[in-house]
């Protein structure tokens, strides 16, 4: 792609030697797959990834670490996958494990833009090369693999524009708080809307990604804003469905039209029956089999670009069979 900043990598040497893994150090950081981690079992002079990842009950992050998975195998290489449960104190903490175990290179999905980098510092001050997947921080890893973010706020901003006329109240169920994902789809969603100045934004607050807690601040704006919310923009899919099941016990779906992010299975298959309006779809499938192809090719020593992006794709009833698994 024309922006994406080129970048060689073919000073890694291969010559760190693979060690055992005494004692797992670091709190909250079991492998979330016995069968994954380092150990004895390991084939010498075996490549060896850690990974940490943000949140191992989002559907969209077990997508990103299946792909992993296909990809290692194929490639040869061994993952040990770890699950951060949001925190990123958790995650510093399985990066530290990581550089004391010795890995080749380490895969980050990010929790925090700027929480999560001690992450990435101290495994590039140890000389492991660094694969963010998915999201960002505020230090520079070794290459990024993901999506464009803003781009996804855009597309679903500009399909509630277009569903309402350019005229409307509307509210937008946000993310996490201060991971780039939240960060960059609210800047890109409130882009569209300054460029339609008939739109009003009722409200907006943070969900955390999460579906239980979507619905239930749904609930809380129908009552509060009533008729005059016209539109949900929901960051992810989970928090999508959320406030879908709220609009939907209230009998108003007919009259609030509803937009997700990542194009989960529930997402898809709710926007098949007609439930969902639409969803952006993000191919968490290809980012994770690409960051590891990433992270083997540095390893390598062989050329990467810096960023690698992947675009994403509105998804409504016209199109969604294209996507369906």
């Amino acid at each position: 792609m024309g922006d994406e900043v080129k970048s060689r990598y073919g000073g890694h040497i291969l010559g760190l030697s693979l060690t055992l893994v005494i004692a797992w150090m670091g709190w909250g950081c079991a492998p979330s797959d016995p069968a994954s981690s380092r150990g004895p079992q390991a084939d010498a002079g075996q490549p060896v990834i850690g990974v940490s990842l943000l949140n191992l009950s989002s559907e969209f992050i077990v997508m990103i670490d299946r792909a992993m998975r296909e990809a290692a195998e194929e490639l040869g290489v061994r993952l040990i996958v770890n699950d951060a449960q949001r925190s990123a104190e958790r995650q510093i903490q399985q990066a530290e494990s990581f550089v004391a175990q010795g890995v080749d290179a380490i895969i980050l999905n990010p929790c925090e833009v700027e929480a999560s980098s001690p992450a990435v510092d101290r495994a590039r001050a140890a000389g492991i090369p660094v694969v963010n997947v998915n999201s960002e921080t505020r230090s520079t890893p070794t290459a990024f693999v993901g999506s464009r973010d803003e781009e996804s706020g855009q597309l679903a901003m500009e399909y509630i524009a277009q569903r309402l006329g350019g005229e409307g109240g509307l509210v937008m169920i946000q993310g996490y708080m201060g991971q780039a994902a939240q960060i960059k789809r609210e800047a890109g969603a409130r882009e569209v809307l300054n460029q339609h100045p008939g739109l009003r934004l009722l409200a907006d607050q943070t969900a955390e990604w999460d579906r239980a807690q979507a619905m239930s601040l749904m609930e809380n704006w129908l009552q509060s804003h009533g008729r005059e919310i016209q539109a949900v923009f929901a960051q992810n899919d989970e928090m999508a469905m959320g406030a879908l099941l709220a609009i939907e016990r209230a009998g108003l779906k007919d009259q609030i039209v509803v937009v997700g992010v990542d194009a989960i299975a529930d997402g898809l298959q709710a926007v098949q029956a007609g439930r969902l309006d639409a969803t952006v779809f993000q191919d968490a499938a290809g980012q994770g089999r690409t960051a590891v192809q990433t992270a083997v090719r540095i390893l390598r020593g062989e050329t990467v670009d810096e960023q690698v992006f992947i675009p994403f794709q509105l998804v409504t009833q016209d199109n969604v069979e294209q996507f369906l698994p």
